[in-house]
C-alpha cells in the first residue's frame, strides 16, 4: 500500500508518503497560512523516494477536529489529488493521529486534547496496544471543567497529550494523568493509521470526503461569551 497523507488541523502542517511501511515526512510549524506549501512538499517527498504519482494507491488526510480552515485545506487538497489520480480518500481523526504520535510503546491509555478556542477543548480517549488504537471515548468538544476520563477507566493512569493540556493545565486534574503536551497530530501518524484501512477497502470516493468538525458553531454571542467568563 502506497499513500500520501496530509495533516493541517493545527499549526503543525505536515505531509507524509507511506510506501509499504517506509515513511517519508515533511512538517513545519506555521501558525497562519501555508496552503501554498502542501503540494510542493508532496512533490518533494515523491522525488526523494523516487516514486511517481501513478504508483500511489490512496490519499489520507487528518479530518479533524481542529481549526476549521485547516480541516478544509487538508480535505480539499486530498480531494483534488484523489480526483486527478482516480484514487480513494480516507479521513482519519486528528485526535487519533495525535494519540498515536504521543504513543511510546506497549499498552497505553491516551487522552488526546486540542485547544478548541471559545473556552473549550476537543478531546477523545484511546487504548493503544502495539501501535493499534481502540477508541474508548469518541471525539467531542466541551468546556475543560466538563471533560471527564472515559467511563469505566477512572482508576487507570492516563497519558494526556496535546495543547489542550497546555492551555488548560487543570484539564483532567482529578484523574491520574502523565502529560505529554509537546505533541501534535502528524501526517506520519495519519499514514500509519490509514494504510491498513485503505488496504481493507475503507476509502471513499473523493466527493464523499468530509472534515470531522465535531463543533458546528464558530462564534459565540455576547451573552454566551459573558456566561463563560469572556469579555464583552
Amino acid at each position: 500500500m502506497n499513500l500520501i497523507a496530509l495533516e493541517t488541523s493545527t499549526r503543525l502542517l505536515s505531509v507524509a508518503l507511506w510506501l509499504d511501511g517506509r515513511l517519508f515526512e515533511h512538517s513545519e510549524d506555521i501558525p497562519n497560512g501555508g496552503s501554498e506549501l502542501l503540494l510542493p512538499w508532496v512533490n518533494q517527498l515523491l522525488d526523494e523516494a523516487g516514486v511517481a504519482f501513478t504508483q500511489i494507491d490512496g490519499i489520507a488526510f487528518g479530518a479533524g477536529p481542529g481549526g476549521f480552515t485547516g480541516l478544509r485545506l487538508a480535505c480539499g487538497v486530498a480531494q483534488g489529488l484523489a480526483c486527478g489520480l482516480d484514487l480513494p480518500v480516507l479521513g482519519v481523526s486528528s485526535l487519533e493521529a495525535l494519540a498515536l504520535a504521543a504513543y511510546a510503546g506497549g499498552s497505553e491509555r491516551i487522552f488526546a486534547s486540542l485547544d478548541a478556542r471559545m473556552n473549550e477543548v476537543y478531546f477523545a480517549a484511546y487504548l493503544i496496544h502495539d501501535g493499534v488504537p481502540e477508541t474508548l471515548l469518541e471525539p467531542g468538544v466541551a468546556a475543560p471543567h466538563c471533560v471527564l476520563a472515559a467511563p469505566g477507566q477512572d482508576t487507570a493512569a492516563w497519558i494526556g497529550c496535546g495543547n489542550g493540556f497546555v492551555v488548560y493545565p487543570d484539564l483532567l486534574k482529578s484523574s491520574r494523568v502523565e502529560v505529554r503536551a509537546d505533541c501534535w497530530p502528524t501526517a506520519a501518524a495519519v499514514a500509519r493509521l490509514a494504510a491498513p484501512r485503505l488496504a481493507r477497502g475503507e476509502g471513499v470516493d473523493a466527493g464523499l470526503a468530509v472534515p470531522l468538525y465535531v463543533r458546528d458553531k464558530v462564534a459565540l454571542t455576547t451573552a454566551e461569551r459573558l456566561a463563560r467568563g469572556g469579555l464583552k
